[in-house]
């Protein structure tokens, strides 16, 4: 009941951040405004959650698990409502910051309740559960906004919240349990700015890439600068004594290349083809946003179907061989997609992007798994609340590379940015699928037997825990 209630909320914050970018003409009718100028709406939501996901871990700590999440469902269901009834671009820019609040709160903060409350050998299920929402949330987004905003109004986008976010509330009242840490540890007040001023701008930098409302000089200042200030957090935050982001997690295998290593890789791809997907439809073949948006959830359904199977074979091949077998297939499913041609029959695109979620669906859980199964209860904390910041830039730096791969494709085609060919989406792809591979082959490093305590796989070799 617990996961579900935490998978529901993830959802609900998902979907509502991919959902906007279909309503953002309607809206600005509304508005009478450009709808260039709506995308500060979504990048103010990105800069909050960049800002405040770092404190969820130590904000659990202090005042509970169950009354930061139901804060954070509070929070995020009453932003949707000033969301809705928003009448000027301002006025939706202060909720939509209002809403992040919530929203940095409720993705670890749940995370976290479903990790204390789950058994080692259980992690693998119910991981594979709360992480269908980010492969889902995304694909479903694009078509649920067209047909809200061709049938009705946009403002129901955010209306819709309201039934979830009370349902949320009176569930995780009854059913979760407020847990705090035994220990208390001060607020690393530094860390907090020098993260939020850092990891914000690197990532409205990073956004600004795919939907530039500013100029390139501004972008290369907000990516430089940003990136600045990181290094300064990451000097600051090895010094504290109570730093607000446990960068020691990264000395535990598992995590490190779950998180970082490997896993920011298979991130950015599952970031970027939430772009690529509909501008090819749309752009390259003429179709419809609609009818685009429609074919994507074959690859949900892909992902959904897998869920009942995914288990089985992590137990059967172990974390190592999954992670590197079936990484390098959904690279192979993005070298299917710069295949497309706008003669390629509707039925084979919806088969390879029905495949493509199969093996995504495999990928995300199990590494979504193997980031926290060796992570001490006492760090648990932390370790979610860490996974979840380099999710977040993660996916934005997705956005950002699928803007740049076209844009260079152009270049290198001589077609314009502002008419991107199909031959330019063949290049993106391709550059999508070497990085998947890529990203698969770095579970190489992985021990045979990590996560034997979760998957109850035996392999026969015996090697060390990181080969290189």
């Amino acid at each position: 009941m617990i996961a579900l209630i935490v998978a529901v909320a993830f959802f609900m914050e998902l979907l509502d951040g991919s959902v906007i970018a279909t309503a953002l003409p309607q809206m600005a009718q509304s508005f009478h405004e450009n709808a260039v100028n709506l995308s500060i709406g979504m990048s103010a939501y990105l800069l909050t959650l960049a800002i405040f996901i770092p404190s969820s871990g130590w904000m659990a700590d202090r005042f509970g698990s169950k009354t930061i999440f139901l804060s954070a469902i509070a929070i995020f269901t009453a932003a949707s409502v000033l969301c809705g009834l928003s009448n000027s671009l301002w006025e939706f820019t202060a909720a939509r910051i209002v809403q992040g609040i919530g929203g940095a709160m409720m993705v670890p903060v749940g995370r976290l309740v479903v990790l204390r409350g789950t058994d080692k050998r259980d992690l693998i299920n119910m991981m594979q559960f709360i992480s269908t929402p980010g492969l889902i949330a995304p694909v479903l987004g694009p078509p649920v906004g067209g047909f809200i905003t061709t049938f009705s109004s946009w403002r129901w986008i955010f209306f819709l919240n309201i039934p979830l976010g009370l349902l949320g509330l009176v569930l995780v009242a009854v059913f979760m349990v407020n847990h705090k840490a035994e220990a208390r540890r001060s607020f690393d007040t530094p860390g907090f700015i020098l993260s939020g001023v850092g990891l914000g701008s690197l990532l409205f930098g990073l956004d600004q890439l795919g939907r530039p409302a500013f100029g390139p000089a501004i972008t290369a200042l907000l990516v430089g600068g940003g990136a600045v200030v990181c290094v300064l957090a990451y000097r600051h935050l090895r010094r504290a004594r109570n730093p607000l982001i446990d960068l020691s997690l990264f000395r535990i295998p598992t995590f490190g290349l779950a998180t970082l290593f490997a896993g920011t890789g298979f991130r950015i791809v599952i970031g970027a083809t939430p772009l690529l997907w509909p501008l090819l439809f749309q752009v390259g073949f003429g179709m419809t946003a609609f009818a685009s948006g429609s074919l994507i959830i074959a690859c949900a359904a892909g992902d959904l179907t897998m869920k009942v199977f995914s288990t089985r074979i992590l137990r059967r091949f172990g974390f190592r061989q999954t992670l590197i077998v079936n990484g390098i297939f959904v690279g192979l499913t993005m070298l299917a997609c710069a295949a497309f041609s706008a003669a390629t029959p509707v039925a084979a695109i919806a088969a390879v992007l029905f495949v493509a979620g199969l093996s995504r669906s495999v990928q995300f859980g199990a590494f979504n798994a193997l980031t926290y199964v060796d992570v001490p209860p006492a760090q648990m904390s932390s370790a979610s609340s860490l996974a979840s910041t380099i999710q977040q830039m993660s996916f934005g730096i997705g956005i950002a590379f699928a803007a740049l791969a076209l844009h260079l494709a152009a270049l290198w085609n001589g077609s314009s940015a502002q008419a991107f060919t199909v031959a330019d989406f063949r290049i993106a792809f391709m550059a999508t699928a070497a990085l998947a591979i890529c990203a698969a082959l770095a579970f190489t490093r992985l021990d045979p037997h990590a996560g034997a305590i979760a998957t109850g796989h035996r392999a026969e070799s015996t090697s060390p825990a990181l080969a290189g």
